[in-house]
């Protein structure tokens, strides 16, 4: 899991030290990346940029953005791509989180994606612009994106929830298509944003549960595109991450989910629930299997 945790001069690091900590705590059961980022800007908060350094000193694993808090939104990409090299992480930003398509700062991140030879280390989230425009724009974008190695997450309840809400008729949905975005080569994947907070008061955190949402907000119903919703949230989330022990291999690290269905596009169409889960080979998570009890018997189906 990755995980963004906000940094400013009121706060300070306490959040980062919390996630750190649980990091530790619960490593026994998952992997958790900490990407520090400045929610509240950080031209226009001072002291926020050492507050950064200082996390990225204590172990961040990458570093986040959110430009369209700034004063000066460029120079904040600037300025992150800037620490990104200085420590070697990668970058995620939370980026152009609105329905106006007149401006953008993706182009801004993948200029400095290219000038810092960083393609391949850096994910955009949100992206909701990207919904409010034609397919020939569309398409430009998902090259732009793919030659400069930018990939996409895409975050449906949050997007779902937050966008559109100054309509009172026609409302958009406001969710980037990622699965267009796919067909340019570009690294896509769907993921939650928040769960049970103001942002998006519901969710548990299961991503077959936004592979589903996804795929009924986009209209997807065909095996090929249920099975593209589920590489979007195993496959290529691992890419998006640099992961290089990922997936069913001699070799890699026994991190798996079963799933109680028959194949992938079942998952994601029939919500399927996990069975069991291990990490490093030991079981860690288990739900018992549904039961049939039939009328007049004592035996279980």
């Amino acid at each position: 899991m990755r995980t963004h945790v906000e940094v400013d001069p009121r706060i300070g690091l306490r959040s980062f030290e919390a996630i750190r900590r649980l990091k530790a705590d619960y490593r026994w059961a998952i992997d958790l990346e900490i990407c520090v980022f400045p929610q509240e800007g950080l031209l226009n908060d001072p002291g926020t940029e050492e507050l950064l350094v200082a996390a990225c000193k204590a172990g961040a694993d990458l570093i986040g953005g959110c430009p369209y808090t700034d004063i000066k939104p460029h120079e904040q990409i600037v300025r992150i791509f800037a620490i990104a090299k200085q420590f070697d992480l990668d970058v995620d930003f939370h980026l152009d989180f609105d329905l106006d398509p007149s401006w953008m700062h993706l182009d801004e991140v993948c200029r400095q994606a290219t000038a810092h030879r960083w393609g391949g280390r850096v994910a955009i989230g949100h992206v909701t612009k990207l919904s409010a425009i034609d397919h020939e724009s569309l398409d430009a974008i998902g090259r732009r994106l793919a030659d400069a190695g930018v990939a996409v997450t895409v975050l449906p309840a949050t997007d779902l929830f937050l966008m559109g809400r100054g309509h009172d008729h026609s409302i958009p949905r406001g969710v980037a298509p990622a699965h267009k975005l796919l067909h340019h080569g570009v690294t896509c994947s769907l993921a939650t944003n928040n769960v049970l907070n103001p942002f998006t008061p519901f969710g548990d955190c299961s991503l077959i549960r936004m592979a589903n949402l996804y795929a009924n907000i986009a209209r997807l119903g065909r095996m090929n595109e249920l099975d593209a919703c589920l590489d979007m949230v195993t496959t290529l989330p691992a890419k998006l991450m640099n992961l290089t022990n990922y997936g069913l291999a001699v070799g890699n690290a026994a991190d798996i989910v079963a799933l109680d269905c028959k194949d992938g596009h079942s998952a994601v169409a029939e919500l399927a629930r996990p069975l069991f889960a291990m990490k490093d080979g030991r079981k860690t998570v288990s739900h018992a299997p549904p039961v049939l009890h039939r009328p007049g018997s004592d035996r279980a189906y």
